[in-house]
């Protein structure tokens, strides 16, 4: 099992992933206001508000889970089509999970590998550059977030 730390560059907040694999991972997100864990297990996905609701989400059709602000799951196209070196776009529809209101919405999304283990991510107007270590974890999601531990 490998454990990931990130902070948030833009407001305080912090996420800790305790990842077995792409399709095995849990983790808890810590912002202003808010406490968040999640669970995922293949094609399954537990989130709960702590001291609120909880939602348990199926895939379905998407390709991956997103939850808003989690860099884990920024990393699973990364970690399962290996876009880490220079390559075509590819475009994703995740299954977007609202935190912390935890409704989830369908969402296009598009990673386009620029070489160095860095993607451009791209949903509607919105656009960013994100780097990963050698095995597809987020670093530096610039702007946003970065790992620390």
């Amino acid at each position: 099992m490998r454990a990931a730390v990130w902070r948030g560059l833009d407001e305080p907040r912090m996420e800790i992933a305790h990842v077995e694999s792409w399709e095995c991972a849990r983790g808890t997100q810590i912002g202003v206001a808010y406490e968040v864990r999640w669970e995922l297990e293949g094609h399954s996905l537990r989130v709960e508000h702590v001291g609120g609701r909880s939602v348990e989400l199926e895939l379905g059709d998407a390709d991956f889970f997103d939850v808003l602000a989690s860099p884990f799951f920024n990393s699973l196209p990364v970690m399962r089509d290996g876009l880490l070196e220079h390559g075509p776009p590819r475009d994703y529809t995740m299954s977007f999970v609202r935190v912390p209101e935890l409704t989830a919405e369908p969402s296009r999304q598009r990673y386009e590998p620029l070489g160095r283990r860095a993607v451009r991510y791209r949903s509607g107007g919105f656009e960013a550059d994100i780097e990963f270590d050698a095995g597809g974890l987020v670093t530096l999601y610039h702007g946003y977030l970065e790992r620390i531990a």
